[in-house]
This record gives structure tokens, sequence and C-alpha cells, in this order.
């Protein structure tokens, strides 16, 4: 295990998370896009970083968080350094994340396993000899969590890897109602809705636009959009069902589970205790490092800690090309 020791001069857990989400310069890396039709009809479309590598090489799937995409500063930094390792890595844009709207009036959301489902199956048919991981950040880990639970021993995962996920999705959205979280909430509130207003030109949904405009919690967001577009009854009956704490028993792949107590999009003891935890399961509980952020190093060489640690638990369940994850940097 590599130890995170949080930078001195990003003290407290907003400052690790604003530094990784928006200063930190995003990692170029050369991908090729490619669309996945889906069963229902709609799609999503893929980021491929795989360029030189052959098809027999490892693979990771990487989920984005809550409006996340290919441009995703987190996204980026673990592809480049995985590609670098000799493992190619695909980044799955959640429906209408990927800068063109989904075709359907529905989303994605927090507990929608069955996306991740289609790909892995997609891909295996496909690529038979690949070995296949996955590393999902906050949204994204939740809905690997909750896959990995739900499909037990019969996943065909090697590996994977969870970062600041949101395990109580009640408990989270509570949290971004409260203090200097509530800047993040109305930061993807005003990305969601933009969404939901394209999509009230297109369909009839539960609401119309000035309803949608006074919606002013992640809460009510869930309660009046995300509940009744995906099947549940109230954001109660969503945050009960998608939640992936209760699935993480059942886990039967080796997966690593990175965590901050003092992520500022939810409260400490959303994080699982060890008793709940299947054997298969490593949970990595660090005191600081706020939410996808766990920056170290000096200010004018930053590291990006995440990088390292998912990249070093990848190689060695997956192998590479390249003889030691050592050489993976984090910047």
């Amino acid at each position: 295990m590599i130890p995170f020791r949080p930078a001195l001069w990003l003290p407290g857990p907003n400052l690790q998370t604003l530094w990784a989400g928006l200063v930190r310069k995003r990692p170029h890396i050369m991908t090729r896009r490619e669309r996945l039709e889906l069963p229902d009809g709609d799609f999503i479309d893929l980021d491929w970083a795989d360029a030189g590598l052959d098809e027999t090489s490892p693979l990771v799937i990487v989920v984005h968080g809550l409006e996340g995409s290919i441009r995703s500063r987190y996204a980026a930094g673990i592809m480049k350094t995985l590609h670098a390792l000799g493992i190619r890595t695909v980044l799955m844009n959640l429906r209408g994340c990927s800068g063109e709207p989904n075709r359907l009036a529905r989303r994605y959301h927090s507990g929608d396993t069955g996306d991740l489902a289609y790909l892995v199956d997609w891909v295996r048919a496909r690529q038979p000899d690949a070995e296949l991981g996955a590393v999902g950040y906050s949204l994204g880990g939740n809905v690997l969590l909750k896959w990995l639970g739900e499909t037990g021993s019969d996943n065909p995962l090697t590996t994977a890897v969870a970062v600041s996920v949101p395990f109580q999705l009640k408990r989270s959205s509570q949290r971004l109602g409260h203090g200097l979280s509530r800047l993040y909430e109305r930061v993807l509130l005003r990305s969601l809705k933009r969404s939901i207003e394209e999509k009230l030109a297109r369909f009839e949904l539960p609401l119309d636009a000035g309803e949608l405009a006074n919606i002013s919690s992640m809460y009510e967001f869930d309660d009046r959009v995300t509940a009744p577009l995906h099947g549940f009854q109230d954001a109660e009956e969503y945050y009960e069902r998608a939640s992936s704490r209760q699935f993480l028993g059942s886990i039967q792949t080796p997966t690593l589970i990175l965590h901050a107590e003092d992520d500022p999009f939810m409260y400490p003891d959303v994080a699982p205790t060890t008793g709940e935890l299947s054997p298969q399961v490593q949970l990595e509980l660090s005191r600081h490092g706020g939410h996808v952020g766990f920056v170290s190093g000096p200010p004018w060489a930053p590291r990006y800690w995440l990088d390292q640690r998912i990249s070093l638990w990848l190689t060695e369940r997956l192998g590479s090309t390249q003889a030691d994850a050592s050489i993976a940097s984090g910047q």
C-alpha cells in the first residue's frame, strides 16, 4: 500500500477537491470514439485509449462520476497512466454525457448497472482473450460496486477499483445540502438542469420548465426528475434501491475501494465498516483527500496519488507490458 500524504499547501477537503477537479492540468491522451448501440434504442459513446496496444493486452473500463465525461481530469489522468503501463482503457460516457443528447427521455442514475453489464458482455464477445478490469469514480463507483455485488461469483471482471463512492445516496444528498458543500450541489444542479431543459423540448416529462427552475436541492431533483424518469416511486425508493453499500458483502471480484473521511460530498458515516465488506474487498480509508482529490507533492510538481495507487493495484492483478508499475508518476 502506498500511503496518501496530502499536500501541505492544499489543506482541507475543499482545496483538495477543487484543485484536482478544476486546477489540475488536463492530461493529454489520444483517444478514439466509438458508439455502442443499446438494446432499448439508445446509445452510449466510448472513448478508447489503446493506440499501439493489441487486443490481447488488458483492458480497463473507466466509469465517470455525476455529469463527468472524457473531459474529466481524473478520467484522462488514469487513462494516460495505464496506457503508459501497457494497459488499454475505454471510458464509458454515461447516457447523455458525451456531448450529444441521448435519444430517450431517461438518462443515467447511480444504480443503473444495465449499461455497464451490456458493455462488458459486448467487449468480451469482441475480445475474449483480454483480461478485464474497471475503475469507477463517485457515481460511477457506486454503479460499479452495485453491479459487482449483484453478479457475485458470476462477474466477469478480474479486478476493480472504486473511488470516492456515495455508498448511501440519501446521506450523500443530505450532505450536499449543508455548509460549503452547497457550492458543489449548485454546480451539479446547474448541469443537470441544462440536460433536462433540452429534453423538455423533445419529451413529455413529469414537470415543466418553471418547476424545473424552482428545484433547489439534489434531493428535490432526484424526487422530481431522477426517480420518475427511471421507474422509482420517489427519491426515497431510488436512494434505497440504488445505494451500493448493501451490495458490498456479495462482491466476489478482488476490489479496492479508496475513500477519504473528509469527503465534502458525504458524511463520514457513509463509508462502510469492515464487517460489511466481502473478503474480496479491500477498503483503504484516508483521513484526508477530499472528493476524488488526493493531491500530494509540492506546488510546482503536484502528484495525483489516485493514479499511482489505482495503477499499482491493477498492474499487480492484470499484468502489463511494463516490468514495474512504479514508473507511473501520477502527474
